[in-house]
């Protein structure tokens, strides 16, 4: 569980995410909230992950968080006291802050998903209403943009647990993939827990991972021109999560070996392209 003392730019740089290199082309006001923002969905995260409290605990201790952010106010936290005015200041509803933590309080006892609906369900609340939040404050005008960021969330939550497949099995016996995608290509819920890498398995993954390819074409389509240079972030964690759904698919998915990455320099590369070339539009523009 986070330590409560640490402040938001701790949490963030000790939790080494790739968000953090992508914040790093904002102006310096709206990369701080972020991070607020980022520390305050790490925060709840933990807490529903956490090995050493009990369910009850757990369920009160996310029910806090969820009464300060609905109700606006901040008992003396550090990140709380920089989250509970992001709302106010960008005109985004309360209500998101609330649906996150929902989202990730399903995992305290959520262990199977049955369809593929259900499992969209999860994944817009952990993930397409964090792009929301993250597109008021990266300070994007068009309502197409909102779209955007409902789509790329469910193709990076997606990939994130086309990645995690091994780790969340062997950690918590959690298995995200449908059961009704499971039974479709045979693969039991045991073969999964034991880490069988077979060739049903890889038929299985192929699928999901068809799936997320199309919400990233998806997303792409859905991005306005005009917050091209607002959603550079959004879009470099998009290219980030796009080569790690390649590199696994061109790896066959050895999620029950390793966790995929990329190397730190093509993350850097990445960046750098991605602001050059947004530097480059805005030469041309002017």
């Amino acid at each position: 569980m986070t330590d409560p003392a640490l402040t938001s730019a701790e949490i963030a740089q000790r939790a080494k995410s790739n968000l953090a290199l992508a914040l790093a082309c904002l102006p310096e006001e709206r990369r701080k909230d972020m991070i607020s923002f980022y520390a305050f969905c790490r925060v709840v995260d933990d807490i529903a992950d956490s090995t050493v409290m009990g369910e009850e605990e757990k369920e009160r201790e996310l029910a806090h968080w969820r009464r300060c952010v609905s109700e606006g106010f901040a008992p003396g936290h550090l990140v709380l006291d920089e989250v509970v005015p992001l709302p106010r200041k960008y005109g985004f509803p309360r209500a998101w802050l609330v649906e996150i933590i929902d989202g990730v309080a399903s995992d305290i006892i959520h262990m199977r998903y049955e369809t593929y609906d259900e499992l969209l369900g999860y994944c817009y609340k952990v993930a397409s209403v964090v792009g929301l939040v993250s597109t008021e404050i990266f300070g994007a005008t068009q309502p197409q943009s909102r779209e955007y960021a409902i789509q790329l969330g469910y193709a990076l939550q997606l990939t994130n647990i086309i990645r995690d497949v091994g780790q969340d099995a062997r950690e918590t016996g959690r298995i995200y993939l449908p059961v009704e995608d499971l039974k479709r290509f045979g693969v039991s819920e045991k073969e999964i827990l034991e880490g069988r890498h077979n060739q049903r398995f890889i038929q299985l993954m192929d699928f999901e991972y068809q799936r997320a390819r199309q919400m990233y074409d998806q997303a792409a389509s859905l991005l306005p021109a005009q917050d091209r240079d607002a959603l550079l972030p959004a879009r470099m964690m998009g290219q980030v999560y796009f080569e790690i759904l390649e590199k696994l698919h061109k790896e066959r998915y050895p999620v029950f070996e390793k966790r995929c990455r990329l190397h730190p320099l093509r993350k850097i590369w990445i960046l750098l392209s991605f602001m050059a070339r947004s530097w480059l539009a805005r030469l041309r523009r002017k």
